[in-house]
Formats: C-alpha cells, sequence, structure tokens
C-alpha cells in the first residue's frame, strides 16, 4: 500500500489543471444510506471548492434516500433501477437480473451522454453497475471504500479501477495493493472545530449546561434494537441524571416521538427525540456521552469528534463489518463495544461506570482521537486530481 501522507500530491492551486482545462466533469454514484451518500457529497463539494467550474452528476437508486439527500446538497441526481439481493426468495430477487441488465444499459447511457472525466463510486446499490460501465468504456474510476471488510461488488470493481481509497489497513487480501492508497473516511468538514460550537450547541438543543448529555445514533435509516435498548434504560439515564438526545430514524419516529420532552407534559429527563439530525456539528459539539451503531462512516466522524462512545455494532450487515470497524477502534482502547446480544447483561454497568469515571472517559477521548484521519476527503481528492486527463 501507498504511504499515508499524501501531502505531494497535486494541490488546489496547479495551475496546469485551474487554467489548462474547461468543462471537467464528474459523476458520483453513493447511496443507499447516510454512510455512503455523505461521504460522496462530501467529495463532490471539495472537487467543486478546486474546480468551481466542473460540472456534476450523482447517480443513485431511483426509491433511496439519496434521491432527496443529493439534490438537498445541489446536486443534480440521475436514478436507477436497482436493489440489493434479499436473503430470502423474494420477488425482489427474481426481478433483479432484469433490474441489473436495465441499470446498466442506463449507466452507459448516462455516461455516454455525460462524458465524465473521472467516475466515483462511495458504495451502495447503483455503484456497480455505473463503475462497471465506466470501466467498459475506458473512463478513469475511484473506489472510496469505508469499511474494513468490503464488499463483493467493490472488490469485482476493484480489478479495473483505477485507485482505490481505503479507510483501514491490512485490506491487501480484498484489493490490488498497487492500486491502494489509505486515506480514510470523507467527513464532514464542520466537525473538525467543534469544541468553539458547545455554547450555540447547548442552546440550539435547550439543553440544561449543569447536566451530562448522551447522543444516541441509531444510523441514518434509525435500529430497532437500539431504540429498544433506549427506551428500556430512560430509568437509568434519570438515576444518573443524563439528558438525551435520540437519534431514532423516520420509521421509528412515530414510535418514540412520545418520550420528546416538548410531548410530554411532566417529563422527568429532557430528551430530544429526532427522527434525522441534520447539525450533526452541534449534536456532536452537545454530547458527552456518544452511543452509536458502527458504520464506517460513524466511526470516521466519532474518531474525529472525540467524544466517549460506546459502540453497539449492528450484526445484520455482510461479514459482519460493523463488529471489525468498532473493533478497530476498540483494540486501541478508543472506545468501548457491545454487541446487541449483552445489552441485556451489561448496558446498565458499562454506561454507569463509564459516566461516573472521568479518567475513562479522558482516555477514551484521546485515544479515539488519534486515530482520526482529519485530511481525508483532501486526499481523496488528491488521488482524484491525478487521473483527469
Amino acid at each position: 500500500m501507498k504511504g499515508k501522507n499524501l501531502n505531494s500530491s497535486v494541490s488546489v492551486s496547479s495551475p496546469s489543471l485551474r487554467e489548462g482545462r474547461d468543462g471537467i466533469k464528474f459523476i458520483v454514484s453513493g447511496g443507499g444510506t447516510g454512510g455512503h451518500i455523505y461521504p460522496a457529497i462530501a467529495i463532490a463539494n471539495e472537487l467543486k471548492s478546486r474546480f468551481p467550474d466542473a460540472e456534476f452528476l450523482f447517480v443513485g437508486a431511483q426509491d433511496k434516500m439519496e434521491m432527496q439527500k443529493v439534490p438537498q446538497a445541489g446536486y443534480a441526481i440521475k436514478g436507477l433501477w436497482i436493489a440489493g439481493l434479499q436473503r430470502k426468495l423474494t420477488l425482489q430477487n427474481l426481478l433483479f437480473p432484469i433490474k441489473l441488465i436495465n441499470s446498466l444499459w442506463k449507466s452507459r447511457a448516462i455516461i455516454k451522454s455525460f462524458k465524465p472525466d473521472v467516475v466515483i463510486g462511495t458504495g451502495g446499490f447503483a455503484s456497480g453497475p455505473l463503475l462497471q460501465m465506466a470501466n467498459s468504456l475506458n473512463i478513469p474510476t475511484v473506489i472510496q471504500e469505508q469499511n474494513s471488510f468490503p464488499g463483493i461488488t467493490n472488490k469485482l470493481l476493484s480489478k479495473k479501477a483505477n485507485r482505490i481509497c481505503v479507510a483501514y489497513e491490512n485490506l491487501e487480501r480484498f484489493f490490488p495493493k498497487d492500486k491502494m492508497i489509505l486515506t480514510g473516511n470523507p467527513v464532514r468538514q464542520d466537525l473538525i472545530d467543534i469544541d468553539s460550537k458547545r455554547e450555540e450547541a447547548i442552546k440550539y438543543f435547550n439543553l440544561d449546561a449543569s447536566k451530562k448529555t448522551l447522543l444516541v445514533l441509531g444510523g441514518s435509516l434509525g435500529s430497532r434494537r437500539v431504540n429498544q435498548l433506549i427506551e428500556k434504560e430512560l430509568p437509568l439515564f434519570d438515576l444518573l441524571n443524563v439528558q438525551i438526545i435520540w437519534q431514532c430514524g423516520k420509521f421509528y419516529f412515530d414510535q418514540y416521538n412520545k418520550y420528546n420532552t416538548n410531548a410530554n407534559q411532566q417529563p422527568t429527563t429532557n430528551i430530544q427525540v429526532f427522527a434525522f439530525i441534520d447539525r450533526m456539528d452541534l449534536v456532536y459539539a452537545a454530547a458527552d456521552f456518544v452511543i452509536s451503531r458502527a458504520g464506517a462512516s460513524s466511526v470516521s466522524e466519532l474518531s474525529i469528534v472525540g467524544k466517549p462512545v460506546i459502540f453497539i455494532p449492528s450484526p445484520n450487515v455482510a461479514e459482519d463489518h460493523q463488529t471489525k470497524n468498532a473493533k478497530s477502534i476498540v483494540d486501541r482502547n478508543g472506545a468501548l463495544m457491545l454487541k446487541e446480544s449483552e445489552l441485556d447483561e451489561k448496558f446498565n454497568t458499562v454506561f454507569s461506570d463509564l459516566v461516573a469515571n472521568e479518567n475513562l472517559q479522558k482516555q477514551l477521548s484521546i485515544n479515539i482521537k488519534k486515530l482520526a484521519k482529519i485530511h481525508a476527503t483532501r486526499d481523496i481528492v488528491d488521488e482524484i486530481v491525478k487521473l483527469i486527463k
């Protein structure tokens, strides 16, 4: 694998690219969950800052959340009729070959029409057919692999990709070594200096500055098991005098909104319940502790944020990669981890000990920050710039 330090890469002020090229075009594909969408948007934003006159087109799955989130970020998007395989025999699985062929042909038409200089994939259902067609048309492609255990699509695409930007070490058994570069995952740049936003965050969420605040993140779509845990442990949080900001996910909001302080006339604990949180910089600034799933983007963001965290990995993902993501931090004493099977037995003790132990809080914060790659977006874009002809 190439070295971690990319400071020698093409810089933002490169005159040959700034002044010698007009009409640079990028296609970006990433979706299905926030973990694929927000890295894609972060990469596009960095590219746009370097090439203000460049054209951008996103490609996603036509019924997934990227169809809303990408236009909200200011970019055009086209949708493919594509979805993943289910674990059991369903009509969706029977339609998969038809959807795949349709998506390959539509991807080809999009690429031929838009004529991109580079195609970038950050994962999600649409990335597969799009990058496959880009490779077949000899368009330079970049894969951004967020997880410590890659999915089968990126493994297949990696054979013809020009660059593979990874977030974890020791992925040589999955990808060609000469194409890989360790960059980390793209994150929102407004997370880098959250300490200065603490006072603003307390006011924004109407919190009590004298109390500790727990932030609960179940992923962009929400987590049933994490939500069940928080509901069950509300008496514990009340006993510990901890206020809560709880992102439960859009699928669960109607079920848990009843615990929101605004909906409860006589709350014993300040509880803010959200389907989705837009101001992640402020919510991280407000938090003293975090309970989170261990998706790759969440792990990367929490490393930069540096708050004490308890990871609860989802066991329902390919190759149990969330557990591997979390262990990469836990093994370096940067976080705590509880498996779903351990929650009923261990959560009460683990969380209570964390709240009571300031030395442990400081140790976790220091160690997880050591693992942060705050220049990941810049370094990934440096690699993309090298491929512009």
